[in-house]
């Protein structure tokens, strides 16, 4: 259990911080809801949890496969749905290193469904992942 502490610092703006580690993430509310998108809103923060969960554990994979992957980047696009307001597609582009060879990226695209960010995702937020050539 992971426990984080969020304090609403006027203006829009909260910080979150881990207790664990004394890490801590700023927010602000993003300008197509009023904000001034001086941070990360919170969506964008949903958006991000997803790409990080998903690169992390296909580092795992690679490090027990004796791969490398560093240098693996994923793009994400978050797109906003209405009535109600919520995240209601999530658009990734995933490029590997040039030293990854077809097979292992699609063994390694296995990673998107087994990471857990994936899997506590609504079934009503769209989810397109593609490779960059």
């Amino acid at each position: 259990m992971t426990k984080m502490i969020t304090t609403y610092l006027g203006d829009g703006k909260t910080e979150i911080l881990h207790t664990p580690t004394g890490a801590v993430i700023n927010t602000d509310l993003p300008p197509d809801n009023g904000g001034k998108g001086r941070a990360f809103s919170a969506t964008d923060l949903f958006a991000a949890s997803l790409s990080a969960c998903i690169l992390t554990i296909m580092s795992q994979m690679a490090e027990k496969r004796g791969d490398k992957l560093d240098g693996i980047k994923l793009e994400i696009e978050k797109i906003m749905a209405q009535n109600p307001r919520r995240v209601g597609k999530l658009v990734l582009k995933i490029t590997f290193p040039p030293n990854v060879e077809k097979a292992k990226r699609d063994l390694y695209l296995t990673a998107v469904k087994a990471c857990p960010v994936h899997n506590s995702i609504s079934k009503e937020i769209e989810v397109d992942v593609s490779v960059a050539n």
